[in-house]
C-alpha cells in the first residue's frame, strides 16, 4: 500500500463545473471520498447509500452518487461518496481503474495502463 497526493477534477455528469482538488491516492480505497460540500456545490445528489469499513475496522454509512472524474485529460464516470465536510478527498482504485491508471507508490506518480476494450 501506498498514500500520496495527486490532482483530480470532479464534476456533475452533464460535466458542467469541474472542481479541483488534490486527492490521497490510496491503494486500499475501494472508492474515492469527496467532502459533502463540494459534491452539494456541484450538483451531486445522492444516488443510494453505502456501509463501508474505514481503517479502524468500524462499519460506516455514506451516501454515494455518480459523477465525472477527470486526471491528467483522461475523463470517465465514477462513484463518489460524500465524505465529512472536514475530511481529506480520497482516490480510490474504482476510480483509478476506471481511468485506466496504476499507482507507482515508489515515486509517488500514477502511470498509464491500458484500457481493455472488449
Amino acid at each position: 500500500m501506498g498514500c500520496f497526493a495527486y490532482s483530480i477534477h470532479i464534476a456533475n455528469l452533464n460535466g458542467g463545473r469541474f472542481e479541483r482538488m488534490n486527492a490521497l491516492v490510496d491503494t486500499g480505497a475501494s472508492y474515492t471520498f469527496v467532502p459533502a460540500y463540494i459534491l452539494r456545490g456541484l450538483g451531486i445528489a445522492p444516488i443510494d447509500k453505502v456501509t463501508l469499513f474505514v481503517a479502524h475496522g468500524a462499519p460506516i454509512e455514506r451516501d454515494i452518487a455518480e459523477a465525472l472524474i477527470r486526471i491528467d485529460n483522461r475523463q470517465t464516470g465514477t462513484f463518489v461518496v460524500f465524505g465529512d465536510d472536514d475530511s481529506v478527498p480520497l482516490l480510490g482504485a474504482y476510480s483509478l481503474e476506471g481511468l485506466g491508471f496504476g499507482v507507482d507508490a515508489v515515486n509517488g506518480r500514477l502511470i498509464r495502463t491500458p484500457k481493455v476494450r472488449q
